[in-house]
């Protein structure tokens, strides 16, 4: 049974505060400042300040000259939290950046999600292709396995048996988990914590803007909070591969976690509540606003609840309902704007992209195959 909001939003415990504004990071959720917070920040007793880090762009505020308070006098180290990254100084804007700053992304967004759809739709003609050249020749091993003597507890083997016992959809999803499992580590290495903040967690404040729209869909600093991510991305797998096909489904996965990222810098720049966001759960929104939409009559029920059940229809709403409260009302726990934007896109999509986007790739197709033609004549001409 899949998991619903419940168990893949993850929930903050040590949330600081910082003057009138609060901070926190977690699915996909919005380290949030605004002007407000320009001044020194006043800390109350037992909470930890969230730092940032100088190189992303921010403005150093002119220190005022008032006296400190006897818990700031102390200079305390940073709070190191499991959940969040250790960001390394507090710094704010004086202002709030300026909509020219969503050009970048913008141009980004289009070009990254015409280039995924564009490999997918090659890359699938290539699959196609060499399925039927590699028949005979899989065939044939098959034939040569049956001839040869088996061994008793081979490892290859019997990781061939369970690779073949998944299904395409979670054969799909491996390498993604991999990789989010691998980005993961990178957080672990104190070295690398400048690298990370700067490329794997989103802010449209910051002085890298687009590449970190799609690294940060594969960060995650909590294990926890990637657990989950890749728990619900596991169990709607199959579901969403066999709907769309393996090379759409990365196609819209990867576009998706941009998209999301790009709402989420829209609404941030509007607001004038910046910080860092990092997750897979605006990809992950897609996926299941996507499955959802197409199938809203399937029985869903949460991980620890399984006795109370619901349709997708139902959760779909549900979970929209939350994230517009959420965006409408300045809820700062989670990036509601990512959350929209992905399950905006996933609605979106399953209705109307599909028709508009992957079912005319064929003038791509064709021209891929045109020009793979010539240049394989080429080069028979000129090996006679």
């Amino acid at each position: 049974m899949w998991p619903i909001s419940s168990t893949w939003r993850l929930l903050l415990t040590g949330v600081p505060e910082i003057s009138s504004s609060t901070w926190c990071l977690g699915s996909d959720c919005a380290v949030s400042t605004g002007p407000a917070a320009a001044g020194q920040a006043q800390l109350r007793p037992g909470m930890f300040t969230l730092y940032t880090q100088q190189r992303n762009g921010f403005k150093r505020v002119p220190q005022k000259t008032e006296p400190r308070k006897p818990d700031q006098e102390t200079g305390s180290k940073p709070y190191k939290s499991s959940l969040s990254p250790p960001i390394q100084e507090t710094v704010f804007y004086t202002s709030s950046p300026s909509l020219k700053r969503l050009v970048k992304p913008f141009f980004f967004t289009i070009g990254f999600t015409g280039c995924a759809f564009g490999s997918a739709a090659i890359w699938q003609y290539e699959y196609l292709k060499s399925r039927v050249q590699s028949y005979f020749d899989e065939a044939r091993a098959d034939w040569m396995d049956k001839l040869r003597p088996q061994k008793n507890g081979d490892f290859r083997k019997q990781v061939n048996k369970w690779w073949n016992s998944l299904s395409e959809g979670q054969r799909t999803v491996t390498g993604i988990i991999a990789a989010n499992v691998f980005v993961f580590c990178l957080w672990r290495i104190p070295s690398m914590q400048r690298t990370m903040i700067t490329y794997f967690t989103s802010n449209p404040a910051s002085r890298v803007l687009c590449s970190p729209m799609l690294l940060s869909t594969f960060s995650h600093f909590s294990l926890f909070h990637m657990a989950a991510n890749m728990y619900v991305l596991w169990s709607f797998s199959s579901s969403i591969v066999s709907l769309l096909g393996r090379e759409q489904f990365m196609a819209v996965y990867l576009s998706a976690g941009v998209i999301s990222t790009f709402v989420s810098y829209v609404s941030k720049v509007t607001t004038g509540r910046f910080g860092p966001s990092l997750g897979a759960s605006g990809a992950i929104m897609t996926i299941l606003a996507a499955v959802c939409t197409k199938m809203p009559e399937a029985k869903l029920a949460i991980i620890l609840l399984p006795m109370f059940t619901f349709t997708a229809g139902n959760a779909l709403k549900a979970i929209i309902a939350m994230d517009t409260a959420g965006l409408v009302l300045g809820w700062k726990f989670f990036d509601h704007a990512a959350h929209l934007g992905g399950a905006l896109f996933g609605i979106w999509y399953v209705t109307y992209g599909h028709e508009l986007i992957w079912k005319n790739r064929e003038p791509l197709v064709k021209a891929w195959h045109e020009m793979r033609s010539k240049s394989r004549g080429k080069g028979g001409g000129g090996s006679h």
